[in-house]
């Protein structure tokens, strides 16, 4: 199963302001291929605080959110496409397999991408370099990560100054 990172970040490393910060302050082309990419996928994972900043559950996907919060499962309870997860990523991806799905996007935030990195879950990374300061914010991930290799597969820049990358995630460190 491919299991893909996507995520956009400003020029000084940041994913969003704060928890309730909404990424529609990312550019054109990169809300275009999230669209293409995670409706490619027809799953998508992230955590209860990056589902708080969307106005609805993502349409044409399984929207997964990982969440303890009893209060927050009562909330979306009973909304169409979504599902509330506490399994270790392995276990998830190993269950969506068991449904079908070949590709899964893991959509943020930073607790959730660092989950799947350590998990060694993810294959490939789709990265947004958009060119804004927030000066502080929510990085992409939480925690110190273990030499987590990166080849660039492919990168593409567009007239606003967005950086749009694709990576292949190597955990052994060969290149």
């Amino acid at each position: 199963m491919k299991t893909f990172i996507i995520a956009a970040i400003t020029t000084d490393g940041f994913i969003a302001k704060d928890e309730n910060h909404a990424a529609m302050w990312t550019s054109k082309e990169d809300k275009k291929r999230f669209v293409e990419l995670t409706k490619r996928a027809g799953v998508i994972v992230m955590g209860s605080r990056t589902f708080r900043t969307l106005p609805r559950p993502l349409r044409e996907r399984i929207n997964i959110i990982y969440t303890k919060s009893p209060e927050f499962i009562e909330k979306i309870k009973g909304q169409e496409n979504v599902e509330v997860t506490q399994d270790d990523p392995k276990v998830l991806l190993e269950k969506l397999a068991a449904r079908g799905f070949k590709e899964v996007a893991i959509c943020g935030g930073s607790q959730i991408y660092t989950a799947f990195l350590k998990a060694h879950a993810v294959n490939s990374i789709y990265l947004t370099i958009e060119p804004i300061i927030f000066g502080k914010g929510i990085t992409i991930f939480n925690q110190t990560l273990d030499n987590i290799h990166l080849e660039l597969v492919s990168r593409e820049t567009n007239e606003t100054g967005s950086i749009l990358l694709e990576y292949k995630v190597n955990y052994h460190g060969n290149l």
